[in-house]
Parts: C-alpha cells; structure tokens; sequence
C-alpha cells in the first residue's frame, strides 16, 4: 500500500504533512487520519503544515470522513494545536478544502498558501505566540 501522505515529526512542534500524489482508498486515507492523530501523543503544542502540492482531489466520501475526524477531534486540537498551514498550489484542491471546512469548522487558527515559505513563516509566528 502507498502511503496517502508522509507525516514528519523531525522538527518537532513543527509536524509536517506531505501528501504523496496517491489517491485516496480504504486502507490509505484512514491511515493518513489516525498517523495525524498520533502527532498529538506528544500532549505538547504543536503546529502543523500539510503540503498538498502533489495532493490528488479526494472523493467526497473521503472529504466527509476528514470533516468527522476534525469533529471528533475538536478538543485534542484546541488543546494542542496552535495552528495548521495548508500549501495548496492547485485551485480546485484548495476549493476541497474550503468544502471540508463547510462540513465542519476547522477547530483552530490556519492559513491556506500557495508556497512553503509563507505557510512556515505563519507557522512559526503561531508558535512564538505561545512563548
């Protein structure tokens, strides 16, 4: 099984998410969700950046089952998120995530960039905050 996207831990409270260009499936997707969860075992504040540069349109079964889990996960997020960066180049793909959101609230700050380094320079400024 291809992964549907790479979570990266190694500059921790900075979580990075980088969607493979997979599609979404059965086994891929749910994985991705409960790897996501998982960055929150640290029961430390941390800020995430999901990079959807090579991100394939999910379908909307797939759409709905994000806006659950962001449901379901609202309090862990608030407790431990200080924000989430969304690198979205493509159109149509940042309109998905708008839809997503429609389903249900993204429970924290965030910003949605077409390139890296506004999506880091917002991410560290969220984390400064904090300090």
């Amino acid at each position: 099984m291809k992964k549907y996207a790479i979570i990266d831990e190694a500059q921790f409270p900075i979580i990075k998410v980088t969607f493979t260009g997979k599609s979404a499936d059965s086994e891929n997707f749910p994985l991705y969700l409960s790897e996501v969860k998982q960055t929150y075992n640290h029961k430390k504040k941390l800020a995430i950046i999901f990079d959807a540069s090579n991100a394939v349109l999910p379908p909307l079964s797939f759409q709905q089952m994000q806006a659950q889990w962001l449901k379901d996960n609202t309090q862990l997020m608030k407790d431990f998120c200080a924000g989430t960066a969304y690198i979205i180049p493509n159109i149509i793909i940042r309109n998905v995530l708008k839809a997503i959101f429609s389903f249900q609230n993204q429970p924290v700050p965030y910003i949605i960039c077409e390139d890296a380094s506004k999506a880091e320079a917002w991410i560290n400024k969220q984390l400064e905050d904090l300090r």
